[in-house]
């Protein structure tokens, strides 16, 4: 299948609507039905204020935060419209990509 996969760029604490903005992004992929999201802490980014954010023993409230996700393009067109249309302010990247499922899936996660 052709689509995208969208990267959006965030802090750990930031929120949209109450809630930090990577989780309300998660609850949208799903309220929106995409395949999935994928949220990847980093250690340690730049932002494009070129000030670095680093996760830290004690306050994790800086840590740099990709959320990840694999759309078609119909499904990129409603996410974007959503994100306007909600006012969030994100930086992203959309790679034109190839994806799929390989193998069964009645295996349970069991190779054989």
């Amino acid at each position: 299948m052709n689509g995208y996969q969208i990267t959006f760029f965030t802090q750990h604490d930031r929120r949209h609507r109450g809630k930090p903005l990577a989780d309300w992004l998660i609850h949208l992929a799903g309220e929106l039905g995409l395949r999935g999201a994928t949220v990847i802490p980093a250690s340690e980014g730049i932002g494009h204020h070129r000030r670095v954010h680093s996760s830290h023993f004690f306050e994790l409230g800086d840590q740099p935060l990709s959320i990840v996700m694999a759309v078609t393009s119909e499904e990129s067109g409603r996410l974007f419209e959503r994100l306007r249309a909600e006012g969030v302010h994100l930086f992203y990247v959309k790679t034109a990509v190839e994806f799929g499922v390989i193998g069964d899936d009645n295996t349970g996660g069991v190779a054989h």
